[in-house]
């Protein structure tokens, strides 16, 4: 197995809340359990300007490396952290975020999972799987973005 991956080259699927049309990006899952790891997950994603992900909350510990863009990332304990290009960020479990892109150009970056099969729930219903969780494709009944 080739152990790298041309995130560049990874199709994208698109998601978007339902009830909120700022809540709008797209991703792909570069590496997961059974596709390459077997204790981790990666996923590649951007966010168009004016978007944002959405408040959720992930099952396992993430870490974040912006790639390009700018943004506002934003903790359920009310503060308000600016990205940039190069900036890293940890978010443990269960810590509940949303991040915004608040520049003029796609806000892209790479995110990092200590697990191999995980989920993200949703404040609200992300479409189009038109359920509050995400996941990796290995974990039963969820959908992959």
């Amino acid at each position: 197995m080739n152990p790298i991956v041309d995130s560049n080259s990874l199709p994208r699927t698109k998601v978007w809340g339902e009830s909120d049309a700022a809540v709008r990006w797209q991703g792909a899952f570069a590496r997961y359990g059974g596709n390459g790891s077997t204790a981790s997950s990666t996923i590649v994603y951007e966010i168009e300007p004016g978007g944002r992900l959405g408040w959720h909350t992930d099952a396992t510990e993430e870490t974040q490396y912006i790639i390009a863009g700018t943004g506002l990332l934003y903790l359920e304990d009310g503060t308000t952290h600016p990205v940039a290009p190069g900036s890293v960020f940890v978010l443990p479990t269960p810590l509940r975020h949303d991040l915004e892109n608040t520049g003029t150009e796609t806000l892209r970056a790479v995110a990092f999972f200590a697990a191999a099969m995980f989920t993200q729930t949703f404040d609200q219903v992300m479409m189009p799987p038109k359920t509050h969780v995400l996941g990796t494709p290995n974990r039963e009944g969820q959908v992959a973005y």
